[in-house]
């Protein structure tokens, strides 16, 4: 596996696969044709269906409209075959003679791919890429899963996790302050800083509910309306992990040393999904972004809480467990309905499944790895309208 830099991209919303991905594209490709004097970008598949609404042609345009004018040709119908979000960007000189194609993939998380191309496929870091190996060599070391994540990564993991936790911080806060219509056309006002007022008015329950729902609004909302966020893992599911640290900061006063501690730990659990299956909506669904998201963050609450590695496993097993066939159906193609609502919900699921966990001794049926394996199948089996679309599912309903 790699390093969980991976999973812990620092950009902006409200699309990893969508807007982070086609922007570090283009970035890449202008590297090479900087003399050039028309480029041409077709979208394909998933990439192109949700597009406008994932603001992907603005992403592109951001970078290579200022060097030379762009046109984005949409094609929304064709899904090349080795992954549905598709980019074939094109440069041309003064005498219209076509210098460079280049074909690309957006496979999630921000991460690129083709045929010969894979950033999935970098100096590998760890040695290990299943939960199973890696728990096995826990408890036969005493050591925790973030001790392995630092063998792996070195110290200097700690300051990139530093900055990581600092972004996050500063999403909630942002998304807590900010007000009125999110972006998109569907008039959907942010809800952040209402849940945040009325949740301080219950009792300490529901009141500490009601503050993981703000926190989880809070990210996503930003991500929505284009803010700075971290994936973890992507950037549709951005509002999980750090709601569920931020709370438990909130009301248990961890040190940032623990809370770092705690994201090395969900990001390893997120690595080995993104090794072995897919974080990306238009792959597999939302059940590879909310449901890792919620895996993810149930590990780092067990971390937190003094979990053993099998508990740690169990808490993160359940998270995904609980979202195996979750469609990514995206009402309009944008990150709002039902995304953002799915984001709060999946931080207190995680918050249950870290409690449930630690009611247990670790020991149960299903393993984490087992999990993946089912929710990549699952992915696969999956009809192309409920992988990220917005041809089926809610977005079709909506529509209707």
């Amino acid at each position: 596996m790699e390093s969980i830099k991976q999973i812990y991209r620092i950009g902006h919303g409200p699309s990893s696969s969508h807007t982070m991905g086609p922007i570090r594209a283009s970035r890449m490709f202008l590297e090479r044709n900087r003399q050039a004097v028309r480029f041409d970008v077709t979208l394909y598949g998933s990439l192109a269906a949700t597009g406008k609404g994932h603001m992907t042609d603005a992403a592109v345009l951001e970078v290579l409209q200022p060097v030379a004018p762009t046109n984005i040709i949409w094609e929304p119908k064709t899904f090349l075959p080795f992954h549905p979000n598709g980019m074939l960007f094109e440069s041309f000189n003064d005498k219209g003679e076509k210098l460079e194609a280049w074909t690309v993939y957006s496979i999630g998380g921000g991460t690129l791919a083709n045929e010969t191309f894979n950033e999935l496929k970098t100096a590998k870091v760890y040695e290990m890429s299943t939960i199973k190996d890696i728990q096995a060599w826990c408890e036969k070391t005493g050591h925790s899963y973030w001790e392995y994540v630092e063998q792996c990564e070195g110290p200097q993991i700690w300051d990139y996790l530093a900055e990581v936790w600092e972004v996050m911080q500063q999403a909630v806060l942002n998304g807590l302050e900010a007000e009125g219509i999110l972006p998109g056309g569907l008039g959907i006002r942010r809800k952040a800083s209402d849940y945040l007022i009325r949740a301080k008015g219950y009792g300490s329950s529901i009141k500490s509910r009601g503050m993981v729902y703000a926190f989880a609004l809070a990210v996503s909302e930003e991500n929505a309306s284009g803010g700075k966020i971290v994936t973890a893992p992507t950037c549709g599911s951005c509002g999980v992990l750090p709601a569920v640290l931020y709370h438990l900061k909130d009301t248990r006063d961890f040190r940032d040393s623990r809370i770092l501690r705690a994201l090395a730990t969900a990001g390893l659990f997120g690595n080995v999904v993104r090794t072995n299956a897919s974080v990306s909506g238009a792959e597999v669904g939302c059940q590879g972004e909310v449901g890792v998201a919620c895996a993810m963050a149930a590990a780092a609450a067990s971390q937190l809480f003094g979990g053993t590695p099998a508990q740690i496993e169990y808490a993160a097993e359940m998270g995904l467990e609980h979202h195996l066939g979750l469609t990514c159906d995206p009402v309009c193609g944008l990150v709002q309905i039902p995304c953002i609502e799915r984001n709060a919900f999946a931080a207190a699921r995680a918050l249950d499944a870290n409690t449930f966990s630690n009611f247990s001794d670790g020991k149960h049926r299903v393993s984490f790895d087992q999990v993946v394996e089912v929710m990549r199948q699952t992915g696969n089996d999956l009809p192309s309208l409920y992988k990220e679309t917005s041809e089926g599912g809610l977005a079709k309903k909506y529509g209707d």
